[in-house]
């Protein structure tokens, strides 16, 4: 038998980390149920259960609150937690005595409970103005805005099914708004602006032409110089440009907003997979608050909880009643930005873990 190979190559097997309990039951668990919002409880065939804590935390967390976690986890949980998808951290608890207190250290330090079941899970986002060169828009300072209006939505399980939000600061979605309930994303609605004089010294032309997917970049002589040029009708404000140059800027303090997405999904319970669909094409970035963004997804987020029936997600309601009694019931426009005349996708895209002949 050939000698198991020993390799740094790669991440550590994930079962070293997982808690004494979990091990002990793999494969084996009976049954699962949430008890309280953001409190869930995993029943092996055994008897022994695993209680699991869920708080919400800041996309862009620093090192003090990352240890603040890690001492409540030493603390009540034998050291254990994990983060989700969607930048929640879950604390995996053994003993239900330890329970009650970990959620008051918890609650005591800032962050809510709560995310679990019928109700706003923790926000995925990008990183914004904080640390993309290519954002449209913030997205630490959006989220903010958004759960300080929707909180209770996060802390309470009143909502017909589980709704997912997610931000992305520019289309090239380092965030989940592709399949989210919610979509939130930052849009550029000019072609960049290119510096002629510094982009010879900057950027490699053939490279700078070949990262527009669209090929509305070519190359080009300005003023006795090698430059480039943009088609402007072929060009979709993506931004690959200036990830490779930063001579071709796409920022735009004036033209750049953002545009609200719903209906996308990724699980595979009633229906297959659902890709979001364009509901706001546009809203001016107003920093601080982003007032127009918050009032926007409120609603939505409100004619939601009143109309759709019990475990029915947004996209699965808006299938049912219709795209156009979806924008009368949220008082929107149906406007050209809404039609999908986007050629390279075809309906045939594999969208689901569901098997066809």
């Amino acid at each position: 038998m050939a000698e198991e190979r020993i390799t740094d190559i790669g991440p550590p097997n994930y079962k070293q980390f997982l808690p004494p309990v979990i091990k002990a039951n793999y494969g084996k668990w009976d049954y699962h149920e949430i008890l309280r919002p953001g409190v869930m409880v995993h029943v092996g065939e055994t008897g022994d259960k695993l209680f699991t804590v869920r708080a919400a935390s800041p996309r862009l967390l620093a090192v003090t609150s990352i240890r603040q976690f890690c001492d409540i986890a030493d603390k009540y949980t034998g050291g254990y937690l994990r983060f989700t998808s969607r930048n929640n951290v879950e604390f995996l608890i053994s003993d239900e005595a330890n329970v009650d207190p970990l959620v008051k250290e918890v609650e005591a330090l800032g962050y809510p409970i709560g995310g679990m079941g019928n109700s706003i899970s923790n926000p995925v986002h990008t990183q914004g103005w904080v640390h993309c060169h290519s954002a449209a828009s913030d997205a630490s300072g959006v989220c903010k805005s958004l759960m300080d209006e929707l909180m209770p939505r996060f802390n309470h399980m009143e909502l017909p099914a589980k709704l997912r939000l997610a931000y992305a600061c520019c289309l090239n979605m380092c965030g989940a708004v592709h399949c989210s309930d919610i979509a939130v994303l930052g849009v550029h609605t000019r072609a960049p602006v290119i510096d002629h004089k510094d982009l010879p010294k900057m950027c490699e032309i053939p490279t700078l032409v070949a990262s527009c997917p669209t090929g509305a970049i070519r190359p080009a002589t300005v003023d006795g110089v090698q430059s480039i040029e943009i088609v402007e009708e072929q060009c979709m404000y993506c931004g690959n440009c200036y990830t490779v140059c930063p001579a071709v800027k796409i920022n735009n303090a004036k033209t750049d907003g953002i545009s609200i997405w719903v209906g996308g999904k990724v699980s595979n319970a009633r229906s297959t997979p659902k890709f979001s669909k364009l509901a706001i094409p546009f809203i001016p970035n107003n920093p601080p608050r982003w007032p127009e963004v918050v009032d926007a997804v409120t609603k939505i987020v409100n004619v939601y909880a009143e109309n759709a029936r019990k475990h029915e997600r947004m996209g699965e309601w808006i299938e049912r009643i219709g795209w156009p009694k979806w924008f009368e019931l949220n008082e929107l426009e149906f406007t050209k930005y809404h039609i999908d005349d986007f050629k390279h996708a075809g309906e045939t895209f594999t969208r689901t873990a569901q098997l066809r002949h």
